[in-house]
């Protein structure tokens, strides 16, 4: 898997790729996009929390860059380009009348929240399709994911980028067009609110601490946050987020953020093949004379 923010491709170029799709050239096209399409949708999937969300998040951002190609001049390169317009479209989005730039709520309420979940047995194996073992880190997954959602849209974006991609500070502030000095900032603080909260509450962090996945499992199956039946972050994945993309590990000093930033390093890398189905459907659909 090509990680485009740190690696040379170990195909042709990008700027060879654009300049082949310009001519029509739809092979291309397609290689240039499906280099980047996993990366766009891992990152959606992040700042939404949702795959549905995510999934429709994607294919706007891929049908945007096709039709702005023609307003690309160079002077960036393609990939912060590319990721401008995908950070861009996912901080002006609207969900459920509430904008995706703001946190959904403060920390100190998703640890009161966190606290109202009841502690209770695992449900009986013989109850569910699936292992335990399974629907455990779904819990796992969607609840360390969802604590994202309590930094603010800016935060939250420089937060994936630098902390669960490791992308430098070089890159990461050209995407969200800040200096490196504001990217390195707006991340040590994301890191120091959001590691202090999985301190005090989350046992993957402090085995201390009062929340355990296997036992609210069962609370989140009935408050409808995990369904049994149809998975939502254990599914369609091959490959772990650490296996992707480099770590910034070392700039922790603090024993508990490293092994915080590690929760979500060991995460899914997802690459939902319907997401290629869709960008098949998308070049078919816009021809370049169609761009602009």
């Amino acid at each position: 898997m090509h990680n485009p923010f740190v690696e040379t491709p170990a195909g042709p170029p990008d700027a060879d790729l654009l300049a082949a799709a310009r001519t029509g050239d739809r092979e291309s096209m397609g290689q240039l996009l499906s280099r980047h399409q996993p990366w766009i949708f891992n990152i959606a999937f992040r700042m939404l929390a949702h795959r549905a969300d995510a999934e429709d998040a994607t294919q706007e951002i891929l049908i945007r860059v096709l039709r702005s190609l023609d307003g690309f001049r160079g002077e960036s390169a393609f990939r912060t380009w590319l990721y401008r317009i995908a950070v861009n479209h996912l901080l002006n989005l609207k969900k459920a009348n509430r904008a995706v730039s703001e946190a959904v709520c403060s920390f100190s309420q998703a640890a009161d929240g966190l606290r109202k979940v009841p502690d209770l047995d695992l449900p009986d194996p013989r109850t569910v399709p699936i292992p335990v073992e399974i629907l455990i880190e779904e819990t796992k997954i969607g609840c360390v994911m969802g604590t994202l959602l309590c930094l603010d849209g800016r935060q939250r974006i420089v937060f994936i980028l630098g902390e669960i991609f490791g992308v430098s500070d070089e890159v990461g502030a050209e995407i969200v067009e800040v200096t490196p000095a504001n990217f390195r900032q707006i991340l040590s603080r994301a890191r120091q609110d959001l590691y202090e909260y999985l301190r005090g509450n989350c046992s993957l962090v402090n085995p201390g601490a009062a929340c355990q996945c296997a036992r609210k499992t069962r609370a989140y199956i009935q408050g409808g946050f995990v369904d049994p039946q149809k998975r939502t972050f254990t599914a369609d994945y091959v490959r772990s987020v650490r296996e992707v993309a480099d770590s910034r590990a070392a700039e922790l000093i603090d024993v508990y953020m490293r092994i915080a930033a590690s929760v979500y390093r060991n995460h899914p890398f997802y690459e939902p093949a319907e997401q290629a189905a869709l960008l098949r459907r998308e070049l078919e659909s816009i021809s370049p004379e169609a761009q602009s």
